[in-house]
């Protein structure tokens, strides 16, 4: 079985990213093969964790995945060498009430696969008290592994000194010390990063953090760390596609699709024919369905708006075919969006969803679908697992709902997405269908 880490903190905010594309840059330079993970419903960092690997990233969420569906994933990284999973805001950190198989934190991930955790520590502003924090991580949940600590954002040889031998009095490895390195920052915006294909200098800044994470790290003692991966491998379990000939919009302004969907419409003979809307392309009419991911519309309202080739393409196509958009492609098929300063856009006009930046408004957590009405490659009753998040306020909503939508604790949400004639959108991201 492949040995896997997961890189983990007490909080987010801590450098989990920027060491996990570290070690995965750095490792990749040595001639490792590197599996990558994300766990939760993160949609920008699997991007990342691709460009620094060579190896597709995929999401392991225990709140909206089974466990058979969590080993069939894992089972895509049974040829490499080494598995480095991300975790997800804090190591303990997850929802109120349990989902499929846990409540997403990334701990129930390690307890379930074995990874011992690397934990990432901020020691920006504490020395020997790091000792203590990472001894309360350790003793949290005896399930849980914790292999050692990288102590982030170090001051000077002298706070790496007193951190050291803060861990060393609490029985904790350290695997190294990083100082503050701005060059191997990544830009961000409001739904986290900047993706990794709108980032011009991305190559240089995984070379410098491989480097860097190379220079300071005890990569050989990281690598040992991993332990074998306990969760039986299956075959990833079937994905239902939308279509057989998937027309994808494909873009930066809409791009953020799961890829465990997208393998898994492959893997089940469905064919993908990515279309750009901001380049004013329509979908292929060779398709048989098309499908609008979520991304930043809000950031190209205006050029959308003058895309009279993509919003033609899109209405004709949705007279025979059926149209789908998730979040940001939701609102791209509504009447109209209203930008951050104010201006109102003219959308597709498939639907009457009027949607506003003007007051940003965050909507963010898991979400629990039962479907009123069929949807491309789910039909009427189906129960689906989705995650939401996104800041645009409901102007107007008046076509009939797709959906019954709740959160993790079972409360009604108002973003039940709507239909109307062959074009359907919810505000969720769709991760699985539930069990």
């Amino acid at each position: 079985m492949t040995p896997g880490l997961l890189i983990s903190a007490p909080a987010s905010g801590t450098g989990k990213t920027t060491l996990t594309l570290g070690l995965l840059a750095a490792l990749r330079a040595q001639g490792v093969c590197v599996q990558p993970f994300k766990n939760g419903p993160d949609y920008i960092d699997p991007a990342f964790h691709a460009a620094a690997s060579g190896r597709a990233s995929v999401n392991l969420d225990g709140w909206a995945m089974g466990k058979a569906m969590l080993a069939g994933l894992i089972h895509a990284g049974a040829d490499a060498d080494l598995v480095i999973a991300e975790g997800s805001m804090g190591l303990f950190d997850g929802v109120a009430v349990p989902g499929a198989h846990g409540t997403g934190a990334s701990a129930d991930l390690a307890a379930l696969t074995g990874w011992p955790v690397v934990l990432v520590l901020d020691v920006s502003g504490q020395a020997q008290s790091a000792g203590a924090v990472a001894l309360g991580f350790a003793r949290m949940r005896p399930e849980v592994q914790i292999a050692g600590v990288v102590a982030n954002r170090v001051a000077s040889p002298r706070h790496e000194a007193m951190v050291r031998e803060g861990l060393a009095a609490a029985g904790i490895a350290c695997l190294g010390c990083l100082p503050r390195n701005p060059e191997i920052e990544l830009p961000e915006r409001h739904l986290g990063l900047v993706q990794a294909e709108e980032n011009p200098d991305l190559a240089r800044i995984l070379d410098a953090a491989g480097a860097f994470v190379a220079r300071h790290l005890d990569l050989n003692a990281i690598r040992a760390a991993a332990g074998p991966t306990r969760l039986p491998l299956t075959p990833p379990l079937p994905i239902t596609p939308p279509g057989q000939r998937i027309a994808l919009a494909r873009d930066a302004a809409f791009s953020f699709v799961y890829p465990h969907q997208l393998q898994g419409w492959r893997a089940a003979g469905a064919e993908i024919l990515p279309f750009s809307p901001l380049a004013d392309e329509g979908p292929d009419t060779a398709a048989d369905c098309c499908w609008l991911p979520g991304g930043y519309p809000e950031l190209h309202a205006g050029v959308l708006a003058a895309a009279t080739k993509f919003r033609a393409g899109l209405c004709a196509f949705a007279e025979t075919r059926p149209v789908h958009g998730e979040c940001g492609g939701y609102m791209a098929m509504g009447a109209g969006l209203v930008a951050a300063d104010g201006s109102r856009h003219e959308m597709a006009g498939l639907l009457g969803l009027e949607t506003s930046f003007a007051k940003r408004r965050m909507h963010l957590g898991y979400r629990r679908a039962n479907l009123t009405a069929p949807m491309p490659g789910q039909p009427a009753g189906a129960r689906l697992m989705g995650h939401e998040f996104h800041y645009a306020s409901i102007l107007a909503q008046p076509d009939a709902a797709l959906a019954e939508v709740t959160d993790a604790t079972g409360a009604a949400v108002a973003e039940t997405g709507s239909r109307r004639g062959r074009a359907s959108g919810t505000f969720f991201h769709l991760i699985a269908e539930a069990l």
